[in-house]
């Protein structure tokens, strides 16, 4: 019986087995490209970890609250793409829409609400905004508009810090575009609030029975 002769297919090449001096350059960057990435990822998430902890771990005591919210109260000429917010250093909020048809519809949002350790605090925003016209206008989606914006605030023990950031197009028609974006945050400290009284066992509308008299020992003769 004969045998069947060809060309027998090669096995595609595993490049887990291929030494990186034998990859191309192209490749060699491209991994490298990657594991950069997932290294950087990977830094970011252990540094929020551990500002988590420490927040726990040095609140103390009954500990502090954070309130955040961010709105957006920019003109029509201004399209919302992108929006980040860093609590010392730490990044804790970050959302982006790089066709710009969608964040901008969001009026407001809330940044964070959680616990927080007492003492200072810096916040800081970073919004991007795209241009947006009709007609003449239209060259505007063109270019984008950074704002940055921020606060220092004191965390006092047992209060929730209420910080109300927005994004607004400051000036006038004579303002240059490039101009008008700006972020602007409010602090309060908000007392938390008592818990309501237990309300009382008797039934409404009833009498309460009186109180029994105390009993007299009896004496002999």
């Amino acid at each position: 019986m004969g045998s069947a002769t060809g060309n027998t297919p090669q096995a595609p090449t595993d490049l887990a087995s291929v030494k990186p001096e034998d990859m191309p350059t192209a490749v060699r960057m491209r991994r490298l490209e990657q594991k950069t990435q997932a290294l950087k990822e990977r830094a970011w998430q252990l540094k929020a970890r551990v500002q988590m902890l420490k927040e726990q771990m040095l609140g103390g005591g009954v500990g502090a609250q954070a309130m955040i919210a961010h709105a957006s109260e920019m003109g029509s000429s201004f399209r919302l793409t992108s929006v980040a917010y860093t609590l010392d250093g730490t990044q804790i909020f970050a959302r982006s829409d790089d066709a710009g048809d969608t964040l901008y519809k969001t009026t407001s949002f809330d940044v964070f609400n959680g616990p927080i350790s007492p003492g200072n605090h810096t916040l800081t925003a970073t919004v991007t905004y795209r241009g947006h016209g009709y007609g003449v206008f239209e060259y505007l989606s063109k270019f984008t508009f950074q704002a940055h914006g921020g606060t220092s605030f004191l965390a006092e023990e047992g209060k929730t810090s209420k910080v109300e950031c927005r994004g607004y197009e400051k000036g006038n028609a004579n303002t240059p575009m490039e101009q008008r974006p700006a972020v602007d945050c409010k602090v309060t400290q908000v007392a938390p609030q008592k818990a309501p009284e237990a309300p009382s066992q008797s039934t409404p509308g009833s009498t309460p029975l009186p109180a029994p008299a105390a009993s007299t020992p009896a004496t002999g003769k």
